[in-house]
């Protein structure tokens, strides 16, 4: 259903959200009149919201928890100046237009291309999660969410020796090798690490949220050759570029200390990863720890 609008339009530009996040119209999302039902497109913001929370670097669960709050809607409204069909791509948009002393408001827009579709506001309530009454946003958070809608670095990234490093890049090591992925313990760490240069990258609340290590690569033809491994992300904090940023990070070294080579032992999930950032497959598929690999290079 479209419904038309009883006051003036609002122009809005996709460039006036600092969060786009994009979707495809799914068939189960579709009413009878081929267009989106519309209660779906608060389910589209609302994922827009989730992609908000991995954008500032925090897990959505731990980070409430740590803080003991929580967040409840006050208010949802939408705007109807349009409607999606079927298999469309569209560009859910997002911004914290105002952080109060316990709410926090939302401006939303999605977009077909650069027509507004649908305008949406939101309104959080930050509440302890015990009593369930209103209690002030954290200072923390406000700053955060500030620096983020600014374009500023919400990120802190720590390049080192093992020495300084070992405790946060173990336990995110732990978390996404030995415990999701099952890699036996006895192996996850070895020699290499006290020789490698290290990355860890924290997030506001100085949470680590991604590793990795770059050894010299001494099975290599390739002189000045050197060798990116044990690369985890935060499972609930995966595709919002902070991978690629650790990753860039480590090949900056390389580049600076005179490598012109670099590889890696890429799980066969993430080879599109590594393809985007250069790395081209060498050889085929192997087995290692019982998951599947693949060796990529990279000229740099």
């Amino acid at each position: 259903m479209i419904i038309t609008p009883s006051i003036p339009e609002q122009k809005v530009s996709i460039s006036d959200f600092r969060l786009q996040h994009r979707l495809r119209v799914r068939w189960s999302e579709v009413d009878m009149q081929k267009v989106v039902f519309n209660p779906h497109y608060l389910t589209y913001f609302d994922v827009a919201v989730s992609q908000y929370w991995r954008e500032l670097a925090l897990p959505y669960e731990h980070t409430l928890n740590t803080l003991n709050g929580d967040l409840f809607v006050k208010k949802a409204s939408l705007e109807y100046n349009g409607s999606a069909v079927f298999d469309e791509s569209l560009a859910v948009c997002l911004r914290c237009e105002r952080t109060g002393r316990s709410s926090m408001t939302f401006k939303g827009a999605i977009f077909r291309d650069s027509e507004a579709l649908i305008l949406g506001e939101i309104v959080y309530v930050f509440v302890d999660q015990m009593s369930k009454t209103s209690k002030p946003i954290p200072d923390a958070l406000k700053e955060l969410i500030s620096r983020y809608e600014k374009a500023q670095e919400t990120v802190n990234l720590r390049v080192g020796e093992w020495s300084e490093l070992k405790e946060d890049a173990i336990k995110i090591r732990h978390d996404v090798f030995v415990k999701e992925q099952g890699v036996p313990l006895e192996i996850e760490i070895d020699e290499l690490d006290q020789t490698g240069i290290h990355a860890v990258l924290y997030n506001g609340f100085n949470i680590p949220i991604a590793t990795a290590r770059l050894v010299r690569s001494s099975h290599s033809p390739q002189t000045n050759a050197s060798k990116i491994g044990r690369m985890a992300v935060r499972k609930d904090l995966r595709g919002s570029h902070w991978g690629s940023k650790v990753l860039k990070s480590l090949e900056g070294v390389a580049i600076a200390r005179g490598d012109r080579f670099l590889s890696l032992s890429a799980q066969i999930q993430a080879k599109d990863f590594y393809t985007k950032h250069g790395f081209t497959q060498k050889g085929s598929v192997y087995e290692e720890a019982g998951i599947s690999h693949v060796e990529m290079i990279k000229n740099i």
